[in-house]
């Protein structure tokens, strides 16, 4: 039982050290909007993103519903995709 409990608190003690690394420099990615593009139907537009370009899907993956412009996409074989 005293081996499990020293186990648990080096391994807690390493994880605390690696995450609380300050010589990472912290970044904020911008916040990405893209604007909706005309498609085949008009109630699901494809999303543009400004260095992007236009999103794979015209509707979300699991909803199945319009896109979200304001989240900002996923990248599959440097092509975005969207979702809601």
């Amino acid at each position: 039982m005293q081996r499990f409990a020293l186990i648990l608190f080096l391994l807690g003690a390493t994880c605390l050290t690696a995450c609380g690394d300050e010589s990472r420099p912290s970044t904020v990615l911008p916040v990405t909007t893209g604007e909706f593009v005309a498609g085949v139907e008009d109630s699901f537009p494809r999303v543009h993103y400004e260095r992007a370009g236009t999103t794979l899907n015209d509707r979300c993956m699991v909803r199945r519903v319009k896109l979200n412009r304001k989240m900002p996409p996923m990248y599959v074989n440097n092509l975005p995709v969207g979702f809601c």
